[in-house]
């Protein structure tokens, strides 16, 4: 009777224990009743009937992340690859959201396959539809059409997308080196343009200002030849005015005029000979060449003053 006594209490201890259960705070428990889904339980200590009711699945309604590292090619045949940050969540705590994570795969390996080759079907199908120069200036436009394919299969799933990040996106080597090339060659006709540019600017400033200095030496000169013209004309209109006071003054005073050439002539010849600075003028001294030289004078002043 003891022992018969005793198994009963262990069994009741066991039912007892086993009708009680404890759900962890940021998961739900799905129970079923011969394998057919039964109810939910929340977070806390549940009942439920023991031997009977069994928890299929505990689904966790928390932010989950998984990394991604695989590779695309381009439409111009480059591998590029990336490495991706995953978040995502059960969309909400209903009972047919719950029903949908729980039942829709067989388990958590093969959800997880799906998400992953899901992920890089959306990723790899928009770069091929671009060229390698392009990828590195698309990440914003990769998540954002990564993310419009994705949301909408995920929330068939039970879940939806948090957040996707590309952590690195890579090239194989030889195309980086080829990259890098074409980088520097561009770099080099920059600097090259930029060079004659400088080159033609400074030239053409150059220029111009030659040409200024032209222009204005060149007025310079006419207006200092002006001058040096009109400085002339006052000189011989002055000397002709006095010449010919002179020469009235003599004329009332019963003098020859001849005498004021003579002293011009012998003047002249008297500032060669001081002023005269190793340069030789050839003079007829004779008083027929003097004759000459004061009859070719005393004609250029009739001429000026018929003029």
């Amino acid at each position: 009777m003891i022992n018969v006594t005793l198994i009963i209490v262990i069994i009741a201890f066991f039912v007892i224990a086993g009708a009680f259960v404890s759900v962890q705070q940021g998961t739900i428990a799905v129970v079923t009743i011969f394998g057919k889904y039964s109810r939910l339980l929340r977070p806390g200590l549940n009942f439920r009937v023991p031997f009977i009711e069994l928890i299929y699945k505990r689904i966790s309604i928390q932010n989950r992340s998984v990394e991604l590292e695989f590779q695309a090619i381009t439409n111009d045949q480059a591998n590029v690859h990336f490495k991706a940050m995953l978040l995502f969540a059960v969309v909400d705590q209903m009972e047919e959201t719950i029903k949908s994570v729980a039942f829709k795969f067989v388990d958590e390996r093969n959800f997880m396959q799906a998400l992953i080759r899901t992920v890089e079907g959306s990723i790899r199908s928009f770069v091929a539809t671009k060229r390698q120069s392009e990828i590195l200036s698309l990440r914003k436009e990769i998540i954002d059409d990564v993310k419009l394919h994705l949301d909408t299969t995920l929330e068939t799933w039970g879940y939806h997308l948090i957040d996707l990040q590309l952590n690195d996106i890579s090239f194989d080597q030889e195309v980086t080196k080829s990259m890098a090339k074409v980088v520097a060659s561009q770099n080099l006709l920059a600097a090259a343009e930029n060079e004659g540019q400088a080159l033609l600017i400074t030239k053409t400033k150059a220029a111009e200002a030659e040409g200024n200095s032209i222009k204005i030496a060149a007025t310079a000169e006419r207006e200092a030849a002006q001058l040096r013209g009109q400085g002339v004309a006052l000189f011989r209109e002055e000397v002709a005015k006095g010449m010919s006071m002179a020469a009235e003054e003599m004329k009332q005073a019963n003098l020859d005029t001849n005498v004021i050439l003579f002293s011009m002539w012998t003047e002249a010849i008297k500032n060669f000979a001081e002023l005269g600075k190793g340069n030789v003028i050839f003079l007829d001294g004779s008083s027929d060449g003097m004759q000459k030289t004061m009859s070719q004078i005393m004609g250029l002043m009739e001429m000026n003053k018929k003029q």
